[in-house]
């Protein structure tokens, strides 16, 4: 009797998680069967996941592209549709055991919102999601019984940590961060560096949003954020540790005293593939861990506000509550894209969130309709901001 394959449809299938989660499936023929792939810009690498993974449906932003993908994918069963629309239908009319959520940004909110509305099981690896709208996608799983797996490597290790434990006995949950390209450069230093500086991350390959937050310091702020809706914690319980080795993604620290951490290589079809074959364990294709060569692991407390303000705007926001995370992100967001633009400089990031964090007016969200009214409404202040920004250093000229 043959096993049945898992079913999986990938969103974000062209970037890095959604690349290194086919790299996980090829490497485990027999196991998986890609019925959905999603992807918004990169259609020649759409073009080529479609020929050697032949979904039953497949999802791009433009209809253009769409027609383009059809015409070509005709005779192979393969069925392209365009827009959001498209997107949503792929997510919930195809019959699927997994739904890898792995589309940057806010972008993301709604085929992950659909997904779980479809009772379907969610790998999620878009952070934004869960901090923007957390306490509204813990509901709707709760009431369908779809389950979220983490995919980030630090929440997967919390995961992974609190199998079979009592939450009752937690006492703090520890995230690392590397510290990102700039931990060893003086503080000073930090305001005029360059995109291909900021990119070029010590441990991680990454997309390049997720790369520059690193390089701030705001994916961990984020990744507070999340980790309070993914595992029900208060701000208090929530910490982090910089450790450059990039080891011990995870600690859980529980009332007795003890400790519990995931060690693994630094690579993220690791925690990738334990979302994919959950509660199941497969073995890894990856080279394993030897501490003897890695000698060391250091941990340093993140206690530097000049070097790392976003971090601390971030654990702002995580203590307020409310509308701040929703906030938080939608600045982000907009001076992320206007430094890897070349807009602004390295500093300048920082600059717009704090304008937005100390303009902002709280709000109370009822409804998803006041996430995007609010996200859209920051992100209009944040370009008013830049744009003063721009200006002014064209004057200055």
């Amino acid at each position: 009797m043959s096993k049945t394959r898992k079913r999986i449809i990938v969103l974000g299938s062209t970037g890095s998680i959604g690349s290194n989660t086919l790299d996980v499936i090829r490497h485990h023929p027999g196991e998986y069967q890609v019925v959905g792939l999603a992807a918004w810009k990169n259609i020649r690498l759409l073009s080529e996941q479609i020929q050697e993974f032949k979904p039953r449906l497949a999802a791009v932003k433009n209809r253009a592209d769409s027609l383009g993908l059809q015409k070509k994918f005709s005779k192979t069963g393969t069925d392209v549709v365009a827009g959001e629309t498209g997107l949503l239908e792929l997510v919930t009319e195809l019959e699927a055991d997994l739904v890898v959520s792995a589309i940057t940004g806010i972008a993301g909110l709604k085929p992950t919102m659909a997904a779980l509305e479809a009772g379907k099981n969610l790998a999620l690896a878009n952070k934004e999601s869960m901090v923007v709208a957390g306490q509204f996608l813990k509901k709707i799983a709760a009431r369908t019984g779809a389950r979220i797996i983490p995919v980030d490597s630090e929440h997967s290790a919390i995961f992974q940590c609190l199998q079979g434990q009592k939450k009752r006995y937690l006492k703090k949950v520890y995230l690392t961060a590397s510290g990102g390209p700039f931990f060893r450069l003086p503080v000073n230093d930090l305001a005029e560096r360059r995109v291909e500086e900021a990119l070029k991350h010590p441990r991680w390959t990454m997309g390049k949003k997720v790369t520059i937050d690193s390089a701030t310091l705001m994916n961990k702020g984020l990744e507070l954020i999340e980790a309070r809706w993914l595992f029900d914690l208060q701000p208090e319980e929530l910490q982090v540790l910089i450790h450059p080795q990039s080891i011990v993604h995870g600690l859980v620290e529980f009332q007795d005293g003890s400790v519990l951490a995931q060690l693994s290589q630094t690579d993220m079809r690791i925690p990738i593939q334990y979302a994919l074959s959950y509660p199941e364990r497969q073995t890894s294709f990856l080279p394993a861990l030897n501490l003897a060569e890695i000698a060391s692991l250091e941990f340093y407390p993140v206690d530097d506000e000049q070097r790392y303000p976003l971090f601390f705007l971030a654990r702002k926001a995580l203590q307020v509550g409310e509308s701040y995370p929703v906030m938080l992100n939608a600045a982000n967001e907009v001076a992320v894209t206007a430094f890897l633009e070349g807009k602004i400089m390295f500093g300048e990031i920082h600059s717009i969130v704090e304008y937005c964090y100390r303009q902002h007016q709280p709000v109370r969200l009822t409804s998803l309709d006041d996430v995007f009214t609010l996200d859209h409404k920051t992100r209009f202040m944040a370009n008013q901001f830049l744009n003063q920004l721009v200006n002014l250093k064209g004057n200055q000229r």
